[in-house]
């Protein structure tokens, strides 16, 4: 599986795969960048591995909306990906449910 995107009225939700690396960069971009909504969630329910890369390109997604936090959620992280997540504080970014 690769990302699917999924957009219901100004929402667009974008689950990702088992990985969230370098190896999406381009892909999780278009995601997106090519589906504008008003309200963004990255579902990370099959995601058991995320690096740095994975960091950078949620934030260069918050870039994106204009810097607004409310505008993502994160919803279903793994245990392993949400201690990733807190130790990058990324709580005072997103909204992670």
């Amino acid at each position: 599986m690769a990302l699917a995107i999924n957009i219901q009225s100004d929402t667009v939700t974008i689950t990702l795969d088992s990985r969230f690396d370098f190896d999406f960069v381009e892909e999780f971009r278009r995601a997106y960048s090519d589906n504008i909504g008003k309200f963004y969630i990255v579902d990370f329910r099959h995601t058991d591995y995320m690096d740095s890369s994975g960091l950078g390109m949620l934030l260069n997604m918050r870039r994106h909306v204009n810097g607004d936090s409310s505008a993502i959620k994160l919803i279903n992280c793994r245990p392993q990906v949400k201690r990733v997540l807190l130790i990058s504080r990324f709580e005072t970014e997103f909204i992670i449910d």
